[in-house]
């Protein structure tokens, strides 16, 4: 089972589809943001230590931007949270957001490829979070609209490649 969950910011997603994986006896949380000490940001650390601390115990959290080698190497289930986070990290570490886009666009989309080709071949369960962007207005800045675009291009391949797509709004799910 490969699902997509997606939503806007504190919809309830991460809740959700932890709730899909609860009766898995070997779970990954997987963090692809920045590592708490890449990051010293007490406000990340908080959300991190929030979302552990309604994880049951055995449940494992692997912070990591290989998302493709934590689906590939999972014994178990495994949740993606988000691919928001993900795709930001990622175009840090590309400096995405000070350099023109066609100079390190092919080295992102071979990096999605990846996680696409790790999700389309896994025995395991596999459930993605995300956020829903784009239903506004166009953002002003160039940052806002280099991750609008990216990430509708990430949550596009992703979900054609999972069995179930989920909204998730008000903390209810809407299989799409």
């Amino acid at each position: 089972m490969r699902v997509l969950v997606t939503g806007g910011v504190r919809s309830g997603k991460s809740f959700h589809a932890e709730s899909l994986v609860l009766a898995a006896s070997d779970v990954t949380y997987v963090a692809p943001g920045p590592t708490t000490e890449e990051d010293p940001d007490p406000d990340w650390a908080a959300r991190v230590a929030r979302h552990q601390e309604r994880r049951p115990e055995h449940w494992s959290t692997l912070e990591t931007r290989d998302v493709a080698a934590a689906i590939r190497d999972a014994e178990g289930a495994v949740i993606v949270d988000c691919l928001g986070t993900w795709l930001s990290t990622e175009i840090d570490e590309l400096d995405g957001w000070d350099t023109v886009r066609e100079d390190w666009e092919a080295v992102l989309m071979e990096r999605l490829d990846e996680i696409v080709e790790a999700l389309a071949t896994t025995e395991q369960t596999v459930v993605l979070v995300t956020n829903e962007v784009g239903m506004g207005i166009v953002p002003e800045h160039r940052s806002g609209r280099i991750f609008r675009d990216l990430l509708g291009i990430v949550n596009q391949r992703v979900a054609a490649e999972c069995d179930q797509v989920l909204l998730v709004v008000a903390g209810r799910a809407i299989s799409l």
